[in-house]
């Protein structure tokens, strides 16, 4: 679906450094007007004005009027068109396609899968997790939870370039894809073959000399494993995942354990935005069981817009006490359109007496 009209704008006042796109794009026998906005280098939020197509004319006030709001919000034309994101129109629509969800380790089982030859470890990317579905022209993005969502056009003009139908499992950071699996190869399901054998046809089909999709490195012998967890524990990234190379791909999280497993340097979850606070602040909440409980406020930094109640966001931080549930030193990281609030829960937090041992 290609734009017949868009714009870039862009605000940048302070540490605030934000991108908005607007374009018209045709849709079965009328136009839609989408969007996309965020943080610069960050993977954007995408939206359409109007669900249902309508006239030219119509949509063209839409777009006119976004645009001007924007305008008079302080954004600024980049004086070029808005590409990096095309739209489909089912964006949002449930593409029957899940992934693999992974459960966490804690410290203690380092050494363990560290010396365990069946598996290997992985950089855990700070990104957003992104399933790419190539099927004849047609390409489109999935999330987590089995959305359709747009892509970044540098992505999809290089899955362009792969030249059968595939099915690719990653993490997309701003407008890179680091893909670690390969779930669709030649048309055919392949998700019940080992996954060392996943990994080496994903490596094999990624086409060359592009910069837009990049193979996750992957590391099997124990003193190589070791080397690097600490290569990044040192550089602050976000953790190591543990595959076993013989395991097939398994949709969903398992209750416990699994073929697939994450052990992260700092401390993340997803919380549900319950009010709006006074100087840019949120008050959290978790479901605990079924009852919805405080986990603390956060202050939303100068370069992010402040979430609506009822939001899932994303928020990192040191530990959380047992007696009040509230996450000490929170950061907040933005919001999580890809996660439902039934995930906000108090499994995720991990407590002050937890991380002293730890």
């Amino acid at each position: 679906m290609t734009p017949i009209q868009s714009t870039s704008l862009h605000y940048h006042e302070g540490n605030s450094d934000k991108v908005y796109q607007a374009a018209i794009a045709p849709k079965d026998d009328g136009y839609i007007v989408t969007f996309a906005y965020g943080r610069r280098g960050n993977t954007l939020n995408i939206g359409v004005k109007n669900e249902t197509p309508v006239p030219l004319e119509t949509a063209t006030m839409l777009y006119n009027k976004l645009v001007a709001s924007k305008v008079a919000k302080g954004y600024q034309p980049d004086g070029q068109s808005a590409k990096p994101y095309q739209q489909s129109g089912d964006e949002g629509r449930d593409s029957g396609i899940r992934c693999q969800l992974l459960n966490p380790v804690d410290e203690s089982e380092l050494t363990r899968l560290l010396a365990d030859r069946r598996y290997c470890l992985q950089e855990k990317h700070d990104g957003r997790r992104l399933m790419v579905h190539k099927h004849g022209n047609e390409i489109i993005g999935i999330n987590r939870r089995g959305l359709i969502i747009a892509i970044p056009d540098p992505i999809r003009e290089a899955v362009k370039q792969i030249p059968f139908d595939s099915l690719i499992d990653g993490e997309v950071v701003g407008e890179v894809y680091h893909a670690f699996d390969l779930l669709v190869l030649k048309g055919e399901n392949i998700r019940e073959r080992r996954y060392i054998d996943r990994c080496v046809a994903l490596m094999r089909i990624l086409p060359p000399k592009q910069k837009a999709i990049r193979p996750v490195r992957t590391i099997l012998p124990a003193h190589d494993k070791a080397r690097v967890l600490e290569e990044l524990r040192q550089a602050n990234r976000e953790g190591v995942v543990f595959k076993d190379t013989e395991a097939p791909f398994n949709v969903g999280r398992p209750n416990s354990g699994g073929t697939q497993l994450k052990y992260k340097f700092v401390e993340t979850a997803s919380f549900i935005v319950t009010a709006r606070n006074a100087k840019r602040s949120v008050t959290l909440g978790l479901f605990d069981g079924i009852e919805l409980v405080s986990a603390g406020n956060v202050t939303i930094p100068p370069n992010h817009e402040v979430p609506a109640q009822g939001d899932v966001v994303e928020c990192r931080y040191l530990y959380a006490f047992r007696e009040s549930g509230s996450i000490y030193q929170p950061v907040y990281l933005g919001k999580r359109c890809d996660i439902p609030a039934s995930d906000c829960t108090t499994d995720q937090l991990k407590y002050k007496s937890e991380a002293q041992a730890a």
